[in-house]
């Protein structure tokens, strides 16, 4: 990632003219209101491929143009910058046009189903120079700067380990057999994993380091739907703190608890749930309730905006996007 003085903004002026591809449930009210409510960002016009959906979604958002052609977004002269919302498994088609447009990109998470796919996007984008970030919003949230900062000032000591423990019980739709394109192994071979590991085990790079391996196991234990339903895997980061992580989809009970352990204390927080964060050492106890706001993204859309103008480098770059893309593959044993 490229250092602050080295920095140079992409646009000198405002307001900077979005297109999303994609109007599913994460832009109705986690990222989208955000983009709209981010002082100097427009959003100029969304895409999808049902007609009736994204006239439906314009209205309801007060967007002014919609359509069911992509490159009508991505090429479109009146449109700066392009938010990729929809499923993993089209991110690196979509990514790939707007790069070729020369247009700066925000594209969901995970990155794209798997790592040879998204160095591909990453490649397209850095070999023309263009900013490209991936919605990993956890490392904009003030929750999880307090644990940084806790982190930087030794509260804990030195850490030692990690660990995320993230299960819970199938849902109806899962029961159902219904399709859930979460769940189908051609889309997200790790199903929920995809989905949900990646925002902790990226989150886990930017408080602790990059990760220098890792490797798991992953099986379907319910027969439920085609991807992986249970998967166990350990890591350990550059820096030597080792890290390891239990996901089930399949349990009898919800828990979302990461420890982090140090030589003089600990540190307690879920990654997906609500729930306060936790210091413990020998001279103090600290639990903090941290809400977030109401769209979650919205220190990560205000992030893009100081990183476009020349403020400061956003902290989810297509890098560390690319760096958990590695780490998901490894864990599940595809690469």
């Amino acid at each position: 990632m490229m250092s602050e003085s080295l920095f140079s903004p992409f646009f000198e002026k405002t307001p900077i003219r979005w297109g999303v591809i994609g109007c599913g449930g994460v832009t109705e009210k986690k990222s989208v209101p955000a983009y709209q409510k981010t002082s100097g960002f427009e959003v100029n016009t969304v895409m999808r491929r049902d007609g009736e959906m994204a006239k439906d979604y314009a209205l309801r958002h007060k967007v002014t143009h919609w359509t069911t052609n992509a490159k009508e977004v991505i090429e479109n002269p009146n449109i700066d910058a392009v938010y990729i919302a929809t499923p993993p498994d089209t991110h690196k088609f979509y990514a790939l046009q707007t790069a070729k447009a020369g247009k700066p990109c925000c594209v969901e998470k995970p990155m794209a189903p798997n790592y040879q796919d998204s160095l591909e996007i990453y490649n397209a984008f850095q070999s023309k120079k263009l900013p490209l970030f991936v919605a990993y919003y956890r490392r904009s949230l003030p929750r999880f700067l307090k644990i940084k900062q806790w982190l930087d000032e030794k509260k804990i000591g030195e850490v030692r380990h990690i660990h995320w423990q993230k299960i819970k019980p199938p849902n109806d739709l899962d029961l159902s057999g219904a399709y859930n394109w979460r769940t189908d192994k051609k889309i997200a071979l790790g199903g929920y994993f995809d989905d949900l590991a990646s925002h902790g085990l990226d989150l886990f790079a930017f408080l602790l380091g990059s990760i220098s391996d890792a490797k798991g196991i992953a099986t379907n234990q319910q027969g439920l739907y085609s991807a992986f339903d249970a998967i166990t895997g350990t890591w350990t980061h550059e820096n030597g703190i080792n890290g390891s992580g239990n996901w089930n989809f399949g349990t009898y009970h919800r828990e979302d608890k990461v420890e982090i352990m140090g030589s003089v204390g600990k540190i307690s927080f879920p990654v997906l749930d609500e729930g306060p964060v936790e210091l413990l050492n020998a001279s103090e106890q600290q639990i903090l309730e941290i809400a977030h706001p109401e769209h979650i993204q919205q220190y990560h859309v205000e992030n893009i905006k100081n990183h476009l103008l020349g403020k400061a480098v956003h902290p989810s770059m297509g890098d560390s996007g690319l760096h958990t893309s590695w780490v998901m593959d490894k864990i599940l044993g595809t690469l």
